[in-house]
Order: C-alpha cells, then structure tokens, then sequence
C-alpha cells in the first residue's frame, strides 16, 4: 500500500538545498506503485511534481501539490557481439550507472561521468558534457502514460532529441519515465575532443587512454571547476550554451575576437555560456545568500540560507548583462518551480 506522506519539506530532496515544502509527497520504488497511484483519480487532477535526484530544479515556492519520488532501482546488460544493451531503473544514479558501465567495460558513457541526478532525467533533459550527448548512447526508455494508466516504450526518434530538449520536456506532465534502456559498445570509440580532456591525459602521461581513463579525467575536470552540491548548494550549469546562426556570431566576433565558441552544425555556432557570463563580471560574485562559483561562472550556488527566488532573480540580472553585452540571450538550463 503506498503512503503519502503531507507537508514534507523538500530541502533535502533538492541539490540547491531550497526550503521549500510539499503539500503531497509519495516514493515509487515499481512501476507497478505508479498504476496504484494514479487508479485513484484524486492524483490526476493534482497538480504533480516528479523528482529524481533534484539535481537540475529550483523551487521558488512549496508546491501545492504531489511531489512523486521516483526510486526504481537495477540495472542489467545484455551483450550482442559487439554491442552491449544496458538497462537501469529510473531511481538510479547517474553516476553510479555510469560507474557500472565502467567497471564492466561498456563504451560510451565515460565521458558523461559525475554529471549530477538520476537515469530516469537523464533522457528529459539530453544531458551532455564533453562531446558526447544521451542521445548519442539511448536505446529506448519505458514511461508510464498518465491519462491511460499504461505504460509505452519510446524510441530515440520518438524523443525528438534536441539541445537540451526531449518530448518529456515538450509535453510536461503528461508521462513519467520508469526504466531506460542504453547502447554502448565494447569496442571504445575514444573522445577526447571536447573540454581539457587531452590536455589532462598528456599531463598524466596517458597516450592511449582506456574509457576508465576518460571517465577519471572528466571527473577530475568536473570536480575542479564544480563544487560538490553536498558541501554548497547549487544544480551545476545553470543555463544553456547558446547557439546562435554564423551571421550573429561573426557580428559577436567583431567586437569580441576571442570569444570561446564550437562548431554546432547547419550553419550554427555554441558559445560557451560560462565564458559570456564571466567577461561580465559575475565569477566568484557573491549577493546575498547566492551567488556565483569560484571556478566556473555558469554555476549558481546557494552559500547558506538562500532562497529559490533570490537565486532566480540572480539569474535574471545575468541574462540582462550578457544580453546588454553580447547581444545573446542566456536560456535557463534548470527548471524552475
């Protein structure tokens, strides 16, 4: 029987470390939990919140509502010759799967190491770092279809995969991922292209590195310029890397010749988000409870008693100087409540 639980504060359920309360709050350790739930039709007219690992949300507010705590936990492989099938439970940890993948020697997710949250999120938002993007190792995921009470499986074209972007996010509430299923491969295809990756790999002498040693590397890199959301609060980047088309970044380029950017394909052109941010100031930058990190303009972190909208509204003051700047338009990475 499941429990729900009122008046629950989600401090600790929340890597920023926002107070905040819900009025409603359930864990769902089965996919099975998920049809009890919403078989009473009170839970389908509530206004409805799914977390996973709180890692790339900010509560502005209590939320009014049910808070669902996905907790569906396991992870199983299959290898077909060359090509290894990996699926996990939505409750999982991202970096504890990718640490699996690891261990086990299943290419193409070393370089997605230490990135905060859970599998389940994982597809929503397309997490990407380093040059490699979910989409690029996703099979498949299985979601349960709120308005049917059934379950459906998602292709990665049934995902419309995007910057940043995924059906989930264009359909809001509408369905809630319970397993994901990965593609990864036991012939390594080494990328080191993106970041400091290569750089880090000649300082330690590595010239032909193993996945163990991409995933060591990127990991050193993030913590580094990261901080630990169990030490200060924060959701790690914050927004987006914008792209923007060739002709507004040659406009960028006259005025600012050594903007840090990447080649994005079709005409388009990403600039670092963290590097617009710092050339207006705001590294290191402290107001009030908030402010920026030390080491990496992009993040946003609670330094002790903050409050979500006190950190939205830093938010908004960058965009406006980066914009006023640039002439760009920062877009929010985290989803704001």
């Amino acid at each position: 029987m499941l429990q729900i639980h009122q008046n629950v504060s989600l401090k600790n359920f929340n890597t920023f470390g926002i107070d905040a309360n819900a009025r409603y709050f359930v864990e769902i350790d089965h996919a099975g939990d998920l049809v009890e739930l919403f078989m009473d039709p009170q839970w389908k007219t509530t206004g409805r919140l799914v977390l996973g690992g709180g890692s790339n949300l900010l509560l502005t507010r209590d939320f009014d509502g049910l808070v669902i705590r996905m907790n569906i936990r396991g992870i199983e492989h299959r290898i077909n010759h060359n090509e290894v099938f990996v699926e996990a439970g939505a409750g999982e940890v991202w970096n504890e799967f990718v640490q699996y993948c690891v261990k086990w020697q299943f290419a193409g997710v070393e370089n997605l190491s230490l990135i905060p949250g859970s599998v389940g999120a994982s597809p929503i938002q397309n997490i990407g770092a380093y040059g490699v993007e979910l989409k690029d190792v996703f099979d498949s995921c299985e979601a349960f279809e709120i308005a049917t009470g059934t379950f459906k499986t998602f292709s990665k074209a049934d995902c419309h995969f995007a910057y940043r972007e995924s059906i989930f996010k264009q359909l809001p509430g509408q369905y809630i991922i319970v397993r994901v299923k990965f593609k990864l491969s036991l012939i390594p295809d080494i990328n080191t292209r993106y970041g400091a990756i290569a750089q880090e790999l000649t300082n330690r002498g590595i010239t032909a590195p193993t996945i163990k040693d991409i995933s060591d590397v990127v990991s050193h890199i993030r913590v580094s310029k990261l901080p630990d959301p169990s030490t200060i609060g924060n959701a790690g980047s914050f927004f987006k890397n914008p792209v923007i088309s060739s002709e507004e970044f040659e406009t960028v380029k006259t005025n600012f010749p050594e903007v840090v950017h990447y080649p994005a394909g079709d005409g388009l052109v990403k600039l670092a988000a963290g590097w617009l941010i710092e050339q207006c100031g705001w590294k290191g930058k402290i107001i009030g409870h908030t402010g920026t990190w030390k080491n990496q303009a992009l993040v946003l972190v609670n330094h002790g008693g903050a409050t979500g909208q006190e950190i939205f509204d830093l938010s908004a003051a960058i965009i406006d100087s980066v914009q006023a700047k640039f002439g760009v338009t920062l877009q929010r990475e985290v989803n704001i409540l």
